[in-house]
């Protein structure tokens, strides 16, 4: 009965979250649902379980989240994001529509730029190569979610986005922590994404439907516009991924540097210096790429008055949105875990065990729980906040590094977390002015590809031991 009551609060806020309602407000309140259910007593659950880790969280994460939604703002207010995307598919052109938003997409990704901002930079230049190539619109989500939420999302190593970050904090590693596993099961989703996307079109074409008639949100894309040069775009994304790898590959950190502060009597949140090696790289880094991009771009900003103080502005209001959704969703996952019944539950995913190893463990719980909040993020940092120190623990006593942990649990968050509900599809399908019952199937088969893809590189490790 206590686990029925924890399975009913998900559902509960899934269902609400599909309905389009916040989870800061209603997390929380599911939260303690279930809490009272099971003779909790409210008010400390709320203050002491849910408010203390939601804390915790903006404390580790808040910087990342500002700064590269400061990052994407001005990447799209001086137009070099979408210099980028107008270079690729032009040079592409009609012959390769799907590859060239599939690539422009990635690029930007991989460089930083976070995945609402991408949407927006390529989504015009989209809509007009799929209208003059023939090509159904219906596909243009699918070309972004391939593009930006799979393999550049999660996979690839170094990626700066946050998916591949959250797992240092609790493993100690770094973003380039399994290469192999990152670039083999990343690849592989690119390949297959591309022969369903490119069948679906040839499918299409064999019925004679082309682009389609479309009225809503068609984007107006003037020929006469002058965009910045492709490589002074690509610049800035370069600066993130090299300072990045360069600061926690690289540099040798003084492991001392908390020193000063353990006689101030602080909360230190962090064990030690190298779980933090992750983020402190990356905040720098996204630092100096917002520096370039606004060195390089000022000139393209809009000649009102104020235009840059918005830009950052419109960025920094917008992180907010995010990390408090985020961070909601771990203060669920704490009351959750306090719960008698959730012992059942964690003994259930703890007991998965497909061979020695806790990788089978980690990808189900990570996925089933990004799936059910609709957040890769949210979804990982509910899992590995209540099962990381097994799992790490367990893999210590099997010889698996934490590269590995690190790796499969930022893949499978990738995965079921697209489900209908999750707000970056429902925000994709809003720009592109389609419905899920459009370009959903597409989707839909995105999701199965990256959620399959992280137990099929788990199966690669397991017979070749590369990672």
């Amino acid at each position: 009965m206590d686990v029925l009551g924890i399975v009913l609060s998900l559902f509960l806020l899934m269902f609400m979250a599909y309905m389009g309602f916040s989870v800061i407000l209603f997390a929380p309140v599911f939260a303690l649902l279930a809490a009272s259910l099971q003779g909790m007593p409210i008010m400390p659950s709320y203050t002491e379980l849910f408010m203390a880790k939601a804390v915790v969280y903006v404390k580790l994460f808040f910087p990342i989240f500002l700064l590269g939604a400061v990052f994407g703002k001005v990447m799209e207010d001086t137009l070099l994001a979408k210099g980028i995307s107008h270079a690729i598919m032009q040079k592409l052109g009609q012959k390769h529509a799907i590859l060239a938003v599939v690539l422009s997409t990635a690029i930007l990704t991989y460089g930083g730029v976070s995945l609402f901002v991408v949407v927006f930079a390529v989504y015009p230049f989209a809509a007009a190569l799929f209208k003059e190539a023939g090509i159904p619109k219906r596909l243009i989500p699918g070309c972004i979610v391939l593009g930006g939420f799979t393999f550049t999302m999660d996979c690839f190593p170094g990626t700066p986005q946050i998916q591949n970050i959250i797992p240092t904090s609790f493993y100690g590693t770094n973003a380039y922590a399994g290469p192999v596993l990152g670039l083999v099961g990343g690849t592989l989703i690119l390949i297959i994404g591309m022969i369903w996307l490119e069948h679906r079109h040839r499918k299409a074409a064999a019925k004679g439907e082309g682009y389609g008639d479309h009225t809503l949100n068609e984007p107006l894309v003037s020929e006469n516009a002058v965009l910045p040069k492709w490589y002074l775009g690509v610049l800035p994304l370069l600066v993130v991924l090299a300072l990045n790898f360069i600061l926690s590959r690289l540099v040798t950190w003084n492991p001392d540097s908390f020193a000063p502060l353990l006689g101030l009597k602080l909360p230190l949140m962090a064990t030690a210096v190298k779980n933090v090696i992750g983020t402190w790289s990356l905040i720098i880094a996204l630092v100096a790429g917002i520096l370039l991009t606004l060195a390089l771009g000022y000139k393209n900003l809009p000649k009102k008055s104020g235009s840059l103080q918005k830009a950052l502005n419109v960025g920094a209001i917008g992180s907010l949105l995010a990390i408090m959704n985020t961070a909601s969703e771990v203060g669920y996952g704490n009351v959750i875990a306090a719960l008698p019944g959730f012992k059942s539950i964690a003994a259930f995913l703890l007991g998965i065990k497909l061979g020695v190893t806790p990788l089978w463990s980690e990808a189900v719980s990570v996925t089933t729980l990004a799936g059910i909040t609709g957040s890769a993020s949210g979804g990982m940092s509910i899992a590995l906040d209540l099962m990381s120190k097994n799992w790490l623990a367990w893999a210590n006593s099997v010889g698996v590094s934490p590269d590995v942990l690190h790796r499969i649990a930022s893949m499978a968050s990738g995965g079921c977390d697209t489900f209908p509900h999750n707000g970056a599809v429902i925000t994709l399908l809003a720009v592109c002015g389609l419905t899920h019952k459009q370009s959903y199937p597409d989707i839909g088969m995105m999701t199965l590809i990256k959620t399959s893809m992280a137990f099929v590189m788990i199966i690669f490790y397991s017979i070749t031991g590369l990672y």
